[in-house]
């Protein structure tokens, strides 16, 4: 890995957790991006599902600058990965493990975090050239399915992403996960709806401050 590569995958694993934001609207990017950050939530993944994902991204970059780790989701295409990292994406996320996007990443010295499942997946990930596997869908998968996986696999970093909360996130940690996604558990639908973005600060703040009561009881 290297040396850039090397200071945000070690700045995710510090950190613990990476905000999946899933929007309707570009417009309520800036509100669930900036109260993520007020919560110590700083990893951020803007995912293409979103309106404009771009420019979204362009603009989060321009705005914070280095105070978010900023990183692209859901993304599917060498295409979609090149406009992100073009628009200040520093890693690139994908549902599944697409060989032209891990080898593109890579001549870009940009982390990239393909999804996998089986073990056959995750060391074809990992030996194709990725940084950190996420394991999706995690959420049918629970904790214990990370802990297996890294009995035979103990040097491939594994992030879980889906069935992650507050009141879990030690147990995936626990089981060897370097970090976690997060999605609906922090970027909670009923505050996009209302706009009440107090709920997801708060929603992070509890996040981080389970990360902290995990590490601390090791």
């Amino acid at each position: 890995m290297s040396k850039k590569k090397d200071e945000i995958v070690s700045r995710i694993k510090e950190l613990g957790i990476v905000a999946v934001v899933r929007t309707e609207t570009a417009e309520q990017v800036k509100g669930v991006v900036k109260a993520l950050l007020e919560g110590g939530v700083t990893a951020i993944e803007i995912t293409f599902t979103v309106p404009n994902a771009v420019e979204m991204i362009r603009q989060t970059r321009n705005e914070y600058g280095n105070k978010i780790l900023l990183g692209a989701g859901t993304v599917t295409t060498p295409s979609d990965a090149a406009a992100a990292i073009g628009a200040g994406a520093e890693y690139v996320i994908s549902p599944n493990t697409n060989r032209e996007i891990i080898m593109l990443c890579n001549a870009f010295d940009i982390a990239v975090m393909p999804g996998a499942m089986t073990p056959t997946e995750v060391v074809s990930a990992w030996q194709a050239g990725a940084d950190v596997i996420k394991i999706f869908p995690a959420e049918i998968l629970g904790p214990r399915y990370i802990k297996l996986l890294k009995a035979p696999l103990p040097n491939v970093p594994l992030m879980p992403t889906g069935g992650v909360s507050p009141a879990n996130v030690g147990e995936w940690l626990a089981a060897g996960s370097v970090a976690v996604g997060v999605g609906s558990a922090l970027v909670d639908k009923q505050a996009l709806a209302t706009g009440n973005f107090g709920i997801i600060t708060e929603r992070a703040r509890e996040f981080i401050s389970a990360i902290h009561a995990y590490r601390e009881s090791v």
